[in-house]
């Protein structure tokens, strides 16, 4: 039997997540081991984390192992690629909103595997300092034109992702990690995510990395 539209695209999508992890691998050679790892799903790989270092003249060395459509379970099963190798100082995480989008979620098992995965990176990088990030909010209101993403955003909406934010926040807590509520300057007055920081709801324009990164700098600077 033949496959369907949708699922060669979901093949499709597997294997170009397998390709970064790849690609990753053979980069992980060239790390100055030590330094910042950012590291999580779409929302941390589009971080242009790069140029606002150069923005605002911060001389710090930063790596990007984000992976678009990650979820707590793919990131686990390469942890040694995607955290391990790079032996960071600092870890800024920020995975699970894709999980949200999965037919069997629930918050529990959410919590369950996110907590699984920093309680294994602090065995194995016992002086790395971890910060946990807020899933950001989203826009289902503004009109984007994406009607597959107005979809999806019915599943994850804001209602969902500050019950599972309030979750992940007693993680961390429980674990004695950082957390980070980088939402702030994110919000509408509504409480959804300011629809010209964003592409179609979801993902954010530079403008909208810029507000988070004002809010990790004091972390990114700590000793």
């Amino acid at each position: 039997m033949s496959e369907t539209i949708e699922e060669v695209q979901q093949r499709m999508f597997a294997e170009e997540k397998k390709d970064k992890v790849r690609r990753y691998k053979h980069l992980n050679q060239y790390v100055k081991k030590g330094e910042i790892l950012f590291v999580g799903s779409s929302l941390m790989e589009q971080f242009p984390i790069y140029e606002l270092l150069l923005d605002y003249n911060v001389r710090k060395t930063i790596y990007n192992r984000g992976i678009g459509g990650f979820t707590t379970y793919e990131l686990e099963e390469v942890l040694d690629t995607l955290v391990f190798e790079l032996e960071p100082s600092k870890i800024f995480i920020n995975i699970g909103t894709n999980d949200i989008n999965l037919p069997n979620f629930t918050t529990r098992g959410l919590i369950e595997r996110y907590e699984n995965i920093l309680r294994k990176i602090m065995k194995r990088l016992p002086k790395t300092r971890i910060y946990v990030m807020a899933y950001y909010p989203v826009n289902g209101v503004y009109d984007y034109g994406n009607d597959f993403m107005k979809e999806a955003l019915k599943v994850r909406s804001n209602e969902k992702i500050n019950e599972v934010n309030q979750a992940v926040s007693c993680m961390a807590e429980r674990l004695n990690l950082c957390y980070i509520d980088v939402n702030e300057n994110l919000k509408d007055e509504d409480g959804n995510l300011k629809h010209n920081y964003s592409i179609e709801g979801m993902h954010m324009y530079a403008d909208g990395y810029k507000a988070v990164f004002d809010e990790l700098l004091t972390f990114l600077l700590e000793p």
